[in-house]
């Protein structure tokens, strides 16, 4: 039966699920630029990095800004718990995706060489380090270590093995999701070379965070055993699904069907987060406080419902049109000039290794 606790629920997670596609590639392709190389070597794949985010990197955090205000106004005693349980990977996770985003524009108008190598660096690394700590909270939810009344151990609640694997696959998750996207990027824009490398990039990405995922079964069913039985039973058809697409995706990529990966991989990245969810279900913090319990005011979670009508209105049309305008030709030809590779010195950084 639906109920409106529910319906919150579901809405809230919505925005997790949007946050894991849209914000997993747009953090995915720090990784992608904290490997590139040398400032000459990695410079083509930098200006690609530059150019496929730099339209919606902000625009991503909205879901962000969206799951804490339904979190905290729908269910507040459970955000007041991990709030005052979790603020040490929070408080990380905020630093990492404060700095990436400054490093990320003040890279673009540095003076030196040096400065860019410098905002580079942070930005990379604050991409690579913000998924991580996210994860880790995530998985201290999903293993019951946040208590209902809050005031959980702040170390030994995330340095946990469920907390840890789940950072690690959340950073391997979003590095081969941006690696997918920019691969098929590369390819449309006639990168034929740097599509290439790419391509070798993601399958690497993809099979090791395959590799983490069943490592990391065994100690999720010992250390988190409530969420292991919704994976293993309800959440089961899911989770294959899940497996499918990442497992179709390497084979896109293998045969160099980009354009159809990029599809499988959003699939498999959703269909992950959604098992999570389903095998969470109905706990809010697990074996503390489900749905219901946690719920807050009536007329607050109404009220919550309207909002979210009104915002997919109003917002979703706005975002999906800015996404269509990031893939057309014609961006592609204003960014590109007529659909060939793009100059090296398409941004500063760039300018100073030459052509």
């Amino acid at each position: 039966m639906m109920t409106v606790e529910f319906a919150v629920a579901a809405a809230l997670f919505a925005g997790v699920l949007c946050y894991a596609v849209l914000g997993g590639a747009d953090f995915g392709s720090g990784f992608h630029d904290l490997t590139a190389g040398s400032a000459r070597r990695g410079a083509r794949l930098r200006t690609l990095i530059d150019h496929s985010i730099g339209p919606v990197w902000e625009a991503n955090h909205v879901w962000l800004i969206y799951v804490l205000v339904m979190w905290w106004t729908g269910f507040p005693q459970s955000f007041a718990a991990a709030m005052t349980t979790l603020y040490v990977p929070l408080v990380l996770a905020l630093i990492g995706i404060v700095l990436r985003g400054a490093s990320f524009a003040f890279r673009k108008y540095a003076e030196t060489l040096a400065q860019a190598r410098l905002f580079g660096i942070v930005f990379a690394t604050s991409s690579v380090l913000a998924p991580f700590f996210l994860g880790t909270i995530a998985g201290a939810l999903a293993s019951g270590r946040v208590p209902e009344g809050g005031g959980g151990d702040p170390w030994s609640s995330w340095l946990a093995p469920t907390p840890l694997f789940t950072g690690a696959i959340s950073v391997g998750t979003c590095a081969f999701l941006a690696g997918t996207f920019l691969t098929a990027d590369a390819a449309r824009r006639g990168q034929a070379a740097l599509a290439a490398t790419l391509r070798v990039r993601s399958l690497v990405v993809g099979a090791a965070t395959g590799a983490v995922v069943f490592a990391a079964l065994i100690p999720i069913e010992h250390d988190a055993p409530t969420l292991w039985e919704g994976l293993t039973s309800r959440a089961a058809p899911v989770m294959a699904l899940s497996a499918l697409g990442g497992i179709a995706t390497l084979a896109l990529l293998w045969t160099g069907r980009f354009g159809p990966a990029r599809f499988t991989a959003v699939t498999a990245v959703a269909a992950v987060m959604a098992g999570w969810g389903v095998g969470q279900y109905p706990w809010v913090l697990v074996d503390q406080a489900t749905i219901a319990e946690a719920a807050g005011a009536r007329a607050t979670m109404q009220g919550l419902l309207v909002a979210v009508g009104i915002a997919a209105v109003v917002v979703g049309p706005a975002l999906g049109y800015l996404f269509y305008l990031t893939q057309s030709p014609r961006w592609n030809q204003a960014a590109h000039g007529n659909g060939e590779a793009p100059a090296v010195g398409a941004t500063h950084w760039s300018r100073q290794v030459g052509g």
